[in-house]
């Protein structure tokens, strides 16, 4: 009888319930909805639970699992109706809002996180796209192909399609000095692969133009990209455009007459040096702003990985700039062709400092076009770059980080073990296409890995450290 009148009791207090929060869902109380129906379930609770010592042990395990079952259904009511993920939806937002307007936390992309999503990836394949350019740059130079093309449009032309065509570039390269000094004898056929390596490098980056303008056109249209956001990706993007003429500017230095009969035809180590070096800092920009836009919090567990990052951060800035530093002179490495000189390791041939690497005047030239001099710099720098990142490894192997930060460190020191491994692999291979290209790549990469690190150190806001705890507690 106890158990009827039990059951009878749940079921009105379920009706009562869900006719207070019509009511209430007309007037547009959603939060209020919820709460009553709470209450509403936490009176029948009481009135159960103060039941149940009179009972026998089988009728209370009955009336146990009868609760158990309403309980989830009601859940279940509640949820199919969109209740609670309304709700929660709208509390993120407000706590969004909150944050940008009251605690300083301004986020890149408007309009929600699936406007985020979408603007993140097109920013990482626009990264990607750019990394692919270096590598196919790296081949273009390591195979000699940089050099076939001896006119440039900005819009870019179509490809030789006939044989008359063909033979019509050929002779405009055998104007060049480097086919009357290098490559004299070179049948068509060797010329059509030298030819279409440069061509395709040249439209890869028209590509790339094409396919960065076109979403970000969309997002300003759609609203989703903030002025600030707007504004560093219209720079970016100018800076793309400019690398055409910087591309340009360097393969002219290679058409020129070399100032000796004895000197082979090659570019300018400088306008190498600034065309890789301008496609390094668009990749950085664009990755570092990915980042930003999907990550506008870095991880953080509690305020002590708060201060272990902090503490990390004062160590990686200064080694990423070296590695930046080491990389710019590898390309002066690839300008004066100086990775065909000295091809042992560790000395330079017989000894450990060549005696001419200050034989040219004024002084400061040995260290860009002294080919002894830029490479014991680029040995040295990337000597002090493994040394600094195995430092920053053990500095700080005993600080208190987030796990991502600490596997992050150590793939960079992973990373750097291996680029200069490829290094060396590929001095004393004297320089083979494919270990070439793979020590670009990999100067590329171990930047990524610096850039990610420093992004992920970075302070959080103050909104996220209001709600840190001071300490996690580790798992033994």
């Amino acid at each position: 009888m106890l158990e009827s009148r039990l059951i009878s009791l749940l079921r009105r207090n379920k009706d009562l319930g869900r006719n207070i929060s019509s009511n209430l869902g007309r007037w547009g109380f959603t939060a209020t909805k919820i709460s009553n129906e709470t209450s509403f379930s936490i009176l029948g609770q009481q009135r159960l639970f103060s039941s149940l010592p009179k009972l026998a042990p089988s009728s209370r395990n009955f009336i146990r699992r009868t609760f158990v079952n309403y309980g989830l259904r009601s859940f279940h009511h509640l949820n199919h109706k969109g209740v609670h993920r309304t709700s929660f939806r709208n509390i993120s937002t407000v706590a969004a809002s909150a944050a940008e307007n009251k605690e300083g936390l301004k986020f890149l992309v408007t309009a929600g996180p699936h406007a985020r999503k979408m603007v993140g990836i097109w920013l990482f394949t626009s990264a990607a796209w750019v990394f692919s350019m270096v590598v196919l740059g790296g081949v273009t130079r390591l195979t000699r192909s940089g050099l076939s093309m001896t006119d440039w449009k900005f819009t870019g032309s179509l490809p030789p399609l006939t044989d008359e065509d063909w033979l019509v570039e050929f002779e405009k390269y055998k104007q060049s000095p480097e086919y009357k000094r290098v490559n004299k004898g070179m049948d068509i056929e060797d010329f059509k692969f030298i030819y279409w390596m440069e061509y395709a490098h040249r439209m890869w980056g028209r590509a790339l133009g094409i396919m960065f303008a076109l979403p970000f056109s969309y997002f300003l249209r759609k609203g989703y990209i903030t002025v600030r956001l707007g504004l560093r990706l219209s720079g970016l993007f100018a800076l793309g455009a400019g690398q055409g003429l910087i591309g340009w500017w360097m393969v002219k230095s290679g058409l020129e007459e070399p100032a000796s009969e004895y000197v082979e035809p090659r570019v300018s180590p400088y306008r190498l040096a600034a065309h890789l070096t301008s496609a390094f800092a668009i990749y950085c920009g664009l990755f570092w702003t990915a980042l930003s836009v999907v990550m506008p919090e870095p991880p953080a567990e509690s305020l002590a990985c708060v201060r272990g990052a902090a503490k990390v951060k004062r160590l990686a800035l200064p080694v990423g700039i070296l590695v930046g530093i080491t990389a710019i002179s590898g390309a002066f490495v690839a300008g004066n062709d100086a990775g065909r000189a000295f091809n042992t390791f560790p000395k330079m041939g017989d000894t450990w400092i060549p005696d001419d690497i200050f034989s040219m005047k004024p002084l400061i030239r040995n260290f860009f076009e002294n080919t002894s001099t830029v490479q014991l710099d680029h040995r040295i720098l990337a000597t002090a770059t493994l040394a600094a990142i195995g430092g920053l490894w053990l500095s700080t192997r005993k600080l208190d980080m987030h796990p991502a930060v600490r596997h992050l460190i150590g793939s960079t020191m992973g990373m750097a073990a291996l680029q200069v491994t490829l290094g060396i692999s590929t001095l004393l291979s004297y320089v083979p296409v494919s270990l070439g290209t793979a020590h670009q790549a990999g100067a590329l990469t171990l930047l990524t890995f610096m850039i990610l690190l420093n992004h992920t150190v970075r302070r959080p806001s103050t909104s996220l450290l209001k709600t840190l705890p001071s300490s996690v507690a580790k798992m033994v």
